[in-house]
């Protein structure tokens, strides 16, 4: 099922069946660019209107001939369904067709697949396709050694028990490796929650940048941090979440971290293998739910962004609505919402105001000061120094002069030193 065959097919057959719960023209449109992700080209698109799906097929028997006329006709190397199969909806399509089926899950997991770099976000992938292939193996032509990354394939290290079954090893070593990647992502996620404590006891606030897939969150990265992430204009580019430092105007230090793309449906398998990541949004101290404004689909990237806040269960945490690509418009909207700013992360347009709203939405850890602290009171200078940042230091008469950015914890101490 995950054997790489997608990488062998250049041409696509895309099938969607309309139960009436989403706008299918939209979605099949996505499907489009998510299988031109993996260079797989659409020649042919084909939807049935349906109350459910058939539960041996998908779609009915007519539906399924013209199908496989279609793939005879064009060529097509695959089909690929706009909506999750069976292990025995696959495999009756395929024989249908004569052409390997893939499913939108299956196609976004080979993505994942694919973009995957750093350590955790392999394992994250590995336990989202495993999770999905275990209630779909068959025990014919679906052997574990087909997964990539498996710890060795089916049957690694183990032996099969009398009178056990190919597929019932095959399940055996599947839940046995879940059950490991499971442990090991538990581990780094606790790793991760330990440097989470630690940034909040230093008081640096997080930002987490969240959105659609490809509308721009990599380059407003690059743009204000000069981060370097990988940009391209394909969906999910960039799959691991990437944290840069972020200094504000008034000074402040926070730290700036790109999260998952999503799309719409994102398969459940991905969200909960995905959740350790998707946390960095729960406890942030700011959201940037970044859109793109030159998309039609604007609303829906919107909407599909806090939906999945909510069921991040994310409601307290104040959302600022970036909307990128404000150089692709004719012309601007003349006005915006209180919470909302227009950017162009490409052009640099509207990232100083961007940089202000953030600061003006991030709860105080410091504030900027004018003081005259004494000199028998060098040791005050030396904390605001390590704890926040001077910008200017001048030494007077009656002691040290200072415009200094002074973290709120000493604010008891420097309050008889501000100047009015």
């Amino acid at each position: 099922m995950f054997d790489n065959q997608t990488q062998e097919v250049s041409t696509a057959v895309l099938v969607a069946v309309d139960l009436g719960e989403y706008n299918v023209d939209i979605s099949l449109a996505e499907l489009g660019e998510l299988a031109a992700t993996m260079g797989i080209q659409s020649v042919a698109e084909l939807v049935q209107k349906r109350e459910s799906l058939e539960r041996a097929t998908a779609i009915g028997a007519g539906k399924l001939a013209e199908l496989a006329l279609y793939v005879q006709n064009t060529g097509a190397d695959v089909v690929i369904f706009d909506c999750e199969l069976t292990a025995v909806q696959l495999r009756n399509i395929e024989e249908a067709c004569g052409v390997p089926v893939l499913d939108r899950t299956m196609l976004i997991l080979e993505i994942f697949a694919t973009r995957a770099r750093s350590h955790e976000g392999k394992l994250q992938v590995e336990l989202a396709r495993n999770r999905y292939l275990l209630p779909r193996l068959t025990g014919v032509g679906t052997a574990l050694s087909r997964l990539g990354g498996g710890g060795g394939g089916a049957g690694a290290g183990a032996r099969r028990g009398k009178g056990e079954t190919k597929l019932e090893l095959d399940r055996r070593h599947l839940r046995r490796r879940i059950t490991a990647l499971e442990q090991q992502l538990r581990e780094l996620a606790a790793r991760r929650d330990q440097m989470r404590r630690r940034r909040q006891k230093d008081e640096i606030p997080t930002v987490a940048i969240v959105g659609y897939t490809n509308v721009g969150k990599s380059t407003l990265l690059n743009a204000l941090t000069g981060a370097g992430v990988l940009a391209e204009d394909k969906l999910f580019a960039t799959l691991d979440p990437s944290a840069r430092a972020l200094t504000l105007p008034d000074g402040r230090k926070v730290l700036l971290v790109d999260t998952v793309g999503l799309v719409r449906r994102l398969p459940h398998h991905l969200v909960e293998a995905f959740h350790s990541t998707l946390e960095e949004a729960a406890y942030a101290d700011l959201i940037l739910n970044v859109c793109d404004i030159s998309s039609p689909e604007v609303a829906d990237q919107i909407q599909v962004t806090l939906d999945l806040l909510k069921e991040l269960q994310v409601e307290d945490t104040p959302v600022l609505t970036v909307l990128n690509k404000c150089d692709k418009l004719e012309s601007l909207p003349q006005t915006v919402g209180k919470h909302t700013v227009l950017i162009s992360a490409a052009t640099g347009q509207g990232l100083s105001e961007l940089l202000q709203k953030i600061a003006d939405l991030l709860p105080a850890t410091s504030r900027r000061l004018r003081m005259l602290i004494p000199y028998h009171q060098g040791g005050l200078v030396a904390e605001i120094r390590e704890e926040g940042k001077i910008f200017s230091e001048e030494y007077e008469e009656q002691g040290i002069r200072l415009d200094a950015l002074v973290s709120v914890k000493l604010l008891h101490k420097v309050r008889p030193y501000v100047l009015s």
